[in-house]
């Protein structure tokens, strides 16, 4: 049972979008592993942009400076 897990920062990612990630991670490893989509379990965790850090800034501070 392949269990994947996406961490996106909390940016108003729509059910719609998520589904499409839920949706395409399954068919890529249905594509690329042959697994089986009924058992392949895609969890998307939501992280608020102030724990999430790139280059020593939160992703907060770095959408502010428009980076």
């Amino acid at each position: 049972m392949p269990y994947v897990n996406i961490k996106i920062t909390n940016e108003n990612v729509t059910p719609e979008k998520k589904a499409e990630l839920i949706k395409g991670a399954t068919q890529l490893l249905v594509d690329v592993l042959g697994k089986n989509p009924n058992t392949t379990v895609v969890v998307i965790d939501e992280v608020h942009t102030d724990n999430w850090g790139v280059a020593g800034k939160t992703i907060t501070v770095r959408r502010k400076n428009g980076q």
